[in-house]
């Protein structure tokens, strides 16, 4: 092969990469809808249970607490906190980040949901 050769398949695959790269950047970007927080990292669930935690500590709602933290998954709502505790304890949270998770933690622990009376 002749170096003009090189130079026109070098070129050929700059130029398809980087239409490529604009194509799926700019004209048709993914765009996620109706998804649940479910699919997140294990930082951004630690995030998302601290979140959880702040606003359990203002409302003292576990019904509502329980349900938030339900949008992660399958387990049951202790268990959701206390691997996020895990998780913060590797991670070098700051005290008051792991202090709000384990007021969390015994709620959702002593936490009975409310069981449909109806016939």
């Amino acid at each position: 092969m002749t170096s003009s050769n090189w130079i026109k398949i070098i070129i050929a695959l700059a130029l398809g990469a980087a239409l490529g790269v604009i194509y799926g950047w700019a004209i048709d970007p993914i765009e996620y809808t109706d998804v649940t927080p479910g699919i997140l990292r294990a930082d951004y669930r630690a995030d998302y249970v601290l979140m959880v935690a702040e606003a359990h500590q203002s409302e003292q709602n576990s019904e509502t607490s329980a349900r938030r933290l339900a949008l992660l998954g399958s387990e049951s709502p202790a268990q959701i906190v206390t691997s996020t505790l895990e998780y913060a304890a590797n991670n070098s949270f700051t005290q008051n980040q792991i202090i709000l998770p384990q007021g969390l933690l015994t709620a959702m622990q002593t936490y009975q949901p409310q069981g449909n009376n109806a016939p």
